[in-house]
């Protein structure tokens, strides 16, 4: 397949309609929700979990005692956008009474995917330890991959793997191997080596639950990359019907959703 067509299979904006107002709509609704946090003391901005600039997270609090952390990882392929622009996808978590961490992280192509992991690794492992009791991963699109990754064996630290609860990529990116055929890897610079390491269908994962949720209007690239984690690790795997890429983690922001409770674990309504 040539890189002309790989990068069309991989573009989600163009099949997208109004895809142009989506960003400033997120950010526009993640700056409010930030504003009534701080009015209510809820939202602890800006917290380091390394020295650079981009390595900080923002944890919000529920109303009530938390009941463990949700961890939320922005997608962008790995090439843009920081948390601030995701806040509001915590309102579903936090009327469920769980805290939540957004953070951001470097960007290629200053960095490789390969740091980008090891970033969050360290952003779950420092927002663990500020919220006691079962964690939480989801992660949309490049975040959907780092958030399986995080759920490969020997990529968190032990205590910390073990108070996982339930990890949901979605949308993931799980064999970066055809993101070497297009114009993106001249940011991402990977070879087939760098894309191996970094694709969770050839890691063994950890014992703990795993659902991987995609929408059915999506690329058909993201359903196979979807479908490839699901496979690779025997585990959940949910198609949202007359979703595309842009609106699959709508259902974080509503505690009532199917998302929110599947990601919770709770009963369904």
């Amino acid at each position: 397949m040539s890189q002309d067509s790989l990068d069309d299979a991989y573009a989600n904006a163009t099949y997208i309609p109004g895809a142009a107002e989506y960003p400033p709509r997120w950010t526009k609704e993640a700056r409010a929700f930030r504003d009534n946090l701080r009015e209510n003391d809820q939202i602890i901005e800006d917290f380091p979990y390394g020295e650079g600039a981009r390595e900080v997270f923002d944890l919000m609090m529920p109303e009530t005692p938390a009941m463990g952390l949700a961890v939320f990882v922005h997608g962008g392929y790995w090439l843009r956008f920081d948390k601030s622009v995701w806040s509001h996808l915590a309102a579903g978590l936090l009327a469920r009474g769980w805290a939540v961490a957004m953070p951001s992280y470097d960007l290629c192509p200053s960095v490789r995917i390969r740091d980008i992991t090891r970033q969050i690794t360290l952003a779950v492992t420092e927002a663990a330890a500020h919220v006691a009791g079962p964690i939480l991963l989801a992660g949309h699109s490049a975040g959907g991959h780092l958030v399986a990754r995080m759920a490969c064996e020997n990529v968190l630290p032990t205590n910390i793997a073990n108070r996982l609860k339930h990890v949901m990529p979605i949308s993931p990116l799980s064999d970066l191997r055809p993101l070497m055929q297009t114009a993106m890897n001249d940011d991402f610079n990977m070879d087939e080596a760098a894309a191996m390491a970094e694709s969770p269908i050839f890691k063994k994962p950890l014992s703990v639950p795993v659902t991987v949720w995609v929408g059915e209007d999506e690329r058909p690239a993201f359903l196979d990359q979807a479908m490839w984690l699901a496979e690779a690790w025997e585990c959940g795997h949910v198609v949202e019907q007359g979703k595309h890429h842009f609106d699959v983690i709508d259902g974080l922001t509503d505690p009532d959703s199917l998302l929110t409770q599947m990601l919770i674990g709770g009963d369904i309504a």
